[in-house]
């Protein structure tokens, strides 16, 4: 085990890591793009060697997880699990992002991406058409919606893959990148857009609104930088007010229920004029108020907000957030744990780790420098470490970000 240890570094670090870049690939990774003044990336590592552990770690996920649809060659979607429902619009998201990010890397991006494409048109939720059915299963040899409707963070996600469509090949070919885009922006305000509150829903099926689950939010649909690009493509005000709303929601639930640990909950519901954290069960466990597999993500998406719009609404919770997960852990991601209450207290029975949990807060890290020994440590755990579907996808995501070759659109 000693020698493959010492061998693979050699290997991975000798590869041309564009030797995948075609003419049809305006951004081909890596990109090293430039963040806000002040945030740091990490630095016990040569940038050449930070996009050559991307590219080791997107190949281990692709390998694991791209899958091809057994009734339609062509078509590709996200494995999150190996029996029963077999992907959902959640992985559908992640994936297509990834492609447009690590085209030119990869010569066969492009066809992934656009194979995902189809099949998301082929999975129309029933609530509006223009958006994808939450989740997929195998019935009768054929890949078949299971879900119903749709959630809102997968349709954001893929909306947000196809604008980097268009700037990474364009919308003058086979797809119309741009347009489809906009199509999603658009059904995403006519569906998952609280009509009075200008809030995120949870998914098309919220419809009557005044009731505590079609009312409700999930904090880690806040990205807010999807917001904005959305906005710089359809010219849409809409989506100002709910990026100044989403800003609002997370520093009232910070300010009122965790200024301690910065830590925000799955799901939040309207309460008395303010969203607080959700009371009991409000979509789908007890638990619903805690920092658990939801809100797990929030560090990483409401960070690459700070690192690419330099947007200092949440500066204030996200250097809370760090300070108390360093000191929670020592500074050992070994010892982030698998769900918190708002208190910082571990959740019962979550003492475990998951990749889930730990490299989230990789990319939090990057908007101070006092982070920066903390940042090097997330890094290399994401690197050693894949589980499973969701900790490794989020992963991903997350090392594309950290290593600065999160452009926008």
């Amino acid at each position: 085990m000693k020698i493959l240890l010492f061998v693979l570094p050699l290997f991975l670090f000798g590869r041309s890591l564009c030797k995948g870049s075609t003419l049809n690939d305006k951004r081909p990774f890596p990109q090293h793009a430039v963040y806000v003044k002040g945030t740091i990336k990490p630095n016990h590592k040569t940038q050449s060697q930070l996009d050559t552990e991307v590219v080791f770690v997107y190949e281990r996920w692709k390998k694991n997880y791209l899958t091809e649809d057994i009734g339609e060659k062509g078509q590709y979607y996200i494995k999150y699990q190996p029996k029963g429902a077999v992907t959902c619009s959640e992985a559908h998201g992640y994936g297509m992002v990834t492609f447009a990010y690590m085209a030119g890397q990869d010569t066969k991006a492009k066809d992934y991406f656009d194979g995902m494409f189809y099949f998301f048109k082929e999975h129309p939720s029933s609530g509006n058409s223009k958006l994808m059915n939450w989740q997929q299963a195998i019935k009768d040899g054929k890949v078949v919606s299971v879900g119903g409707s749709c959630a809102t963070d997968g349709d954001m996600d893929i909306a947000y893959a196809l604008l980097l469509a268009d700037k990474q090949w364009g919308s003058k070919g086979k797809i119309d990148y741009k347009a489809e885009a906009v199509s999603i922006i658009n059904a995403l305000k006519e569906s998952t857009v609280h009509s009075k509150y200008k809030t995120l829903k949870m998914g098309d099926w919220a419809r009557s609104e005044g009731a505590r689950g079609t009312d409700g939010t999930r904090p880690s649909d806040f990205m807010l930088q999807h917001l904005k690009s959305y906005k710089k493509a359809t010219g849409d005000v809409i989506w100002d007010a709910v990026a100044k709303n989403s800003y609002s929601i997370v520093n009232h639930i910070f300010t009122d229920f965790s200024p301690k640990t910065g830590l925000l909950p799955d799901f939040a519901e309207y309460k008395d004029g303010k969203f607080v954290p959700a009371i009991g069960k409000l979509l789908e466990a007890p638990t619903d108020g805690c920092y658990s597999y939801n809100a797990a993500r929030a560090p990483w998406r409401l960070a690459t907000d700070y690192l690419t719009t330099g947007d200092v609404s949440i500066k204030t919770q996200l250097t809370a957030l760090n300070s108390w997960i360093r000191t929670e852990t020592s500074d050992d991601p070994n010892n982030i744990r698998s769900g918190y209450y708002l208190d910082g207290k571990v959740m019962d029975g979550r003492g475990y780790q998951d990749l889930t949990y730990q490299s989230p807060f990789m990319v939090s890290a990057m908007i101070d420098a006092k982070n920066q020994q903390w940042l090097n440590k997330l890094w290399d755990n994401a690197v050693k470490n894949n589980k499973s579907y969701f900790g490794d996808s989020i992963t991903m995501l997350c090392m594309i970000t950290a290593s600065g070759n999160w452009w926008m659109p």
